[in-house]
């Protein structure tokens, strides 16, 4: 079985090109970061760069709603490929033919390479229909404060 689940993001915004036959496919970059890598120490994450083509209604899509730094979900079979460099070096590269693709930023995240972004401000009142045990009104960040004697475990 040949299938790959990739969660990045976008280095570069889609490229929608249309086949012979008429058929849309849309390419684009995937950046995934590593969980740990010998930079790690020094701030920056190593990353692994994998090309994605996803194909008609599905691809429309793609180049209609994503940009470079969104974050994406992608499945499918994963293929390599060599090609010589402009410097004379034999490369390869990782192609995705995607079967799925989920978008993970909503349309109103803004920054490049999934930067952070500060959370919405919590609500001055607390919902009518919360529960009275859960814990005292939202503090900073839109986190709750909950007495252990409140937890069930």
């Amino acid at each position: 079985m040949n299938k790959v689940i990739l969660i990045g993001n976008l280095t570069r915004d889609p490229e929608l090109r249309t086949t012979s036959a008429g058929d849309s496919v849309c390419s684009f970059t995937v950046a995934v970061n590593r969980r740990r890598g010998s930079n790690a120490e020094a701030g920056q994450p190593e990353a692994d760069f994998f090309r994605v083509s996803v194909w008609r209604q599905q691809g429309e899509n793609c180049a209609k709603y994503l940009s470079k730094g969104r974050k994406v979900y992608v499945s499918g079979p994963v293929t390599c490929r060599t090609y010589v460099g402009n410097d004379g070096q034999t490369r390869a590269s990782l192609e995705v033919t995607a079967n799925e693709v989920e978008f993970l930023s909503s349309r109103n995240d803004q920054g490049d390479m999934g930067g952070y972004s500060a959370p919405a401000p919590a609500p001055a009142a607390r919902p009518a229909a919360a529960p009275a045990n859960f814990g005292s009104a939202p503090q900073g960040g839109g986190f709750v404060q909950v007495d252990e004697e409140e937890l069930p475990f």
